[in-house]
């Protein structure tokens, strides 16, 4: 199973929309700002935009330097609306933070509404504070997530299931849409090869890795031997499908948004030799007009240049 792209490309590309940054008001976090950044990234031929998800975060971890978001799949669907292409990506969606009939019917609903568009990109989630505040053992926050991804896909069936319950709309994605895991880690890449079509591996110092409890990688050596990881364990398991991999470039990490397209594009070419399908980028937004210029140079400067 793959997600819908422009297949003239081999690596594909998946663009935050700045959903992010909720103190900048109408100019960022506005039904029409979706609408103008998700359309200008589909007309540049972008190949999915993608949002983040935290609910709930804590004040201190706001206050030295985290952030809140718009609900995911509320987003993605102004997204949507505005847009009849691109890819609708979450990443990651924290499953653990809602209960999984409900983010089955959320998925679905979204999936159906907008024509077969979502990626769905899950993560175990990091931030225990959130957890707590939430209700959720933070402790056990990956067997949540192993779980939470059995519920859902057994919902998508459209069979009955928990209690007896049918859920409708199934997914216009059969049987469901592509399910790609974040993290750096050993677990992650098991959960890909035993129930995923994807893996999010992203660039993480050493105390990075610590703050969100995930392994380093702090070079394409490391994501090198990550990937010969992740295909020796699909070897072993008898896994035959493909399996994308969506990954942050080392030099443009998600927390410093700039774009320096000579770089990127060498990057890119020696990511897709490692087996990279698709790379996840951040533009810098400190306002619409910012972004959508920053589309266009993206456009011009690193699209038409692949």
């Amino acid at each position: 199973m793959e997600a819908k792209a422009d297949e003239s490309r081999r690596v594909r590309w998946s663009v935050a929309l700045p959903t992010d940054d909720v103190e900048r008001g109408d100019d960022l976090i506005s039904a029409a700002a979706i609408a103008e950044m998700a359309a200008a990234l589909e007309a540049a031929g972008v190949d999915a935009c993608h949002v983040t998800d935290h609910p709930y975060p804590s004040e201190k971890w706001v206050a030295t330097g985290g952030h809140h978001a718009l609900d995911p799949l509320v987003a993605l669907s102004f997204a949507a609306a505005a847009t009849s292409r691109i890819n609708l990506h979450t990443n990651a969606f924290v499953a653990a933070y809602r209960h999984p009939i409900l983010a089955a019917h959320g998925i679905a609903t979204l999936d159906t509404l907008s024509g077969g568009r979502v990626i769905l990109g899950l993560a175990g989630g990091y931030l225990e504070p959130e957890f707590t505040a939430l209700g959720v053992d933070f402790r056990r926050r990956g067997s949540v997530l192993d779980h939470a991804v059995a519920t859902m896909k057994q919902a998508w069936t459209g069979l009955p299931g928990v209690a007896g319950g049918i859920l409708r709309p199934v997914p216009v994605s059969r049987p469901h849409p592509p399910i790609w895991f974040g993290g750096n880690s050993g677990k992650a890449i098991h959960r890909v090869i035993a129930s995923g079509q994807g893996w999010m591996p992203f660039p993480a110092s050493r105390s990075l890795a610590t703050a969100v409890r995930t392994s380093a990688l702090e070079s394409l050596g490391d994501l090198a031997r990550a990937i010969g990881e992740l295909r020796s364990a699909a070897e072993r398991a008898g896994r035959l499908e493909p399996i994308d991999i969506c990954c942050t470039p080392f030099s443009h990490p998600h927390h410093r948004a700039h774009l320096d397209p000579e770089r990127l594009l060498e990057e890119a070419a020696a990511m897709e030799s490692l087996g990279v399908t698709w790379l996840s980028v951040r533009l810098a937004a400190p306002s619409r007009t910012v972004f959508l210029k920053n589309v266009e140079r993206f456009a011009n400067e690193v699209l038409q240049k692949r």
